[in-house]
């Protein structure tokens, strides 16, 4: 499948796409050079059986950058390209982006597996295997730079993205992780369920020591050379992913890079974002945090994915060729490059257009634990015209309350609540989908909400 998506001009603009049916992309075909979300299969060596989807900018350099954006449990890639930011800014900066879609179930579903023994060791296997596989990939079929490749992602895929630069040090140039946990956190399969976990049970506290230790000596064995400089954002009222995993983050990473845990500066570069930056002896920023203030399980959002590309240094100019279809796959190592200091300005909702009465459907899943679950919903535009901004309304069953959000703002916390969409996935095309989704406690019933309305329109149930 190959969704289109129009060239976006500017962060303000909306995200307009249409979807169009087209073959799949197997290494042995010519390069599809178009602005189109593009499944590949048979990308390489796949031991976590995972999907891959491709989102290629027509306007790049020769050898553009590459970026891994990695969706929460629940989610898929396709859900990510068109909840998140980074595919439109992708026509603004030139780079790729690659979208992985996890399979493994973990108690909560398509979650990236960051637990097993497998999957914590460099060339063991399961997800991160798969995931090097679709950036060979890139880098083969469209000239991927591989000194700038690049891995970001939202709640497990936030926990990926640590996980990842651990374990391919010299494969990644930077990191930016979105509500992760730091590498080794979960011990096996069956703490991993977040609402149960040891690891975000909110008293997750190692010394800065074992938590570096887990990097160098159970990742990579060995490894000496240039590791990638890490960025983390979290929200100070996430429950899912308690804020203070954060801290435990930062322990891991300054330890590796053998930074002070005092950090070398401090300021607000945005109302309610704090943020410290930890620098070695030269002024190089290897590791900043944020710290969202009263923000949830919702990250990111308000312009947060050019923040990103800041810190990988792809908001600079760069000049763009028209691309070849047969690039140099280049052998030089990673390097990194210092992030500007100031943060682009977060972009606007577009006006609301209603679709049409019945042109939209949506599928719910929910995963419970104890008094707490998270519910999961994907809205599909049915209808034959684009929807550009959004409302949806539903009925929580009693007993339950809204804690925090993702990809939605939403009011009330309990009864009849409308969820509205986020400035970056303000638009869904004919055929088209977002996944939202929330953390709520409950007193017993864990049922789903029965009916849907979008922008007043009765949705089908799936």
């Amino acid at each position: 499948m190959r969704i289109r998506r129009s060239m976006l001009l500017a962060l303000a603009a909306p995200l307009v796409a249409t979807l169009t049916a087209a073959a799949l992309v197997v290494p042995t075909l010519p390069p599809a050079y178009a602005a189109s979300l593009i499944e590949v299969t048979n990308f390489g060596d796949n031991p976590g059986r995972m999907r891959m989807h491709i989102y290629v900018p027509d306007t790049r350099p020769t050898n553009p950058a590459v970026i891994v954006a990695m969706h929460g449990c629940g989610g898929t890639g396709p859900g990510f390209y068109s909840g998140s930011e980074f595919a439109s800014l992708a026509d603004r900066y030139g780079y790729i982006v690659i979208y992985p879609s996890a399979t493994q179930q973990a108690g909560f579903g398509n979650c990236f597996d960051t637990w097993s023994d497998a999957a914590k060791r460099r060339g063991g296997g399961s997800d991160p295997v798969s995931i090097v596989s679709m950036i060979n990939y890139a880098q083969r079929q469209y000239g991927g730079d591989p000194r700038r490749v690049f891995a970001t992602g939202s709640s497990s895929g936030g926990m990926m993205t640590n996980h990842m630069l651990a374990l391919y040090p010299d494969v990644f140039a930077a990191g930016a992780a979105f509500m992760g946990v730091p590498y080794n956190c979960f011990a096996n399969a069956a703490d991993y369920p977040p609402g149960a976990s040891q690891c975000t049970n909110g008293s997750m506290n190692r010394t800065p020591q074992q938590w570096g230790d887990a990097v160098r000596q159970q990742a990579y064995p060995g490894y000496s050379g240039p590791r990638p400089k890490v960025q983390l954002w979290h929200g100070t009222a996430d429950t899912l992913v308690p804020y203070s995993l954060l801290q435990e983050t930062i322990e891991q990473w300054t330890n590796v890079f053998g930074l002070s845990q005092t950090p070398t500066s401090t300021d607000t570069p945005q109302t309610n974002w704090n943020r410290r930056r930890y620098a070695d002896a030269s002024g190089n920023v290897l590791v900043e945090a944020y710290s969202v203030q009263g923000a949830g399980h919702s990250l990111p959002s308000g312009g947060m994915a050019a923040v990103a590309l800041g810190f990988f240094g792809l908001t600079n100019p760069t000049p763009t060729t028209p691309p070849v279809t047969t690039p140099p796959v280049p052998t030089t190592p990673p390097v990194t490059t210092p992030p500007p200091t100031t943060p682009p300005v977060p972009t606007t909702p577009p006006p609301t257009t209603p679709p049409s009465s019945g042109a939209c459907r949506v599928t719910a899943s929910v995963n419970a634990w104890n008094s707490g679950l998270t519910e999961n919903l994907t809205i599909t535009n049915t209808g034959s015209s684009a929807v550009n901004g959004w409302s949806l309304v539903f009925t929580l069953p009693g007993g339950q309350t809204i804690t925090s959000g993702w990809n939605a703002a939403y009011s009330p916390s309990s009864g009849q609540v409308t969820a509205r969409n986020a400035s970056y996935n303000a638009a869904i095309p004919p055929g088209g989908s977002i996944d939202i989704g929330f953390q709520a406690n409950h007193a017993g019933n864990t049922a789903k909400p029965t009916s849907f309305t979008l922008n007043g329109a009765a949705c089908t149930v799936a």
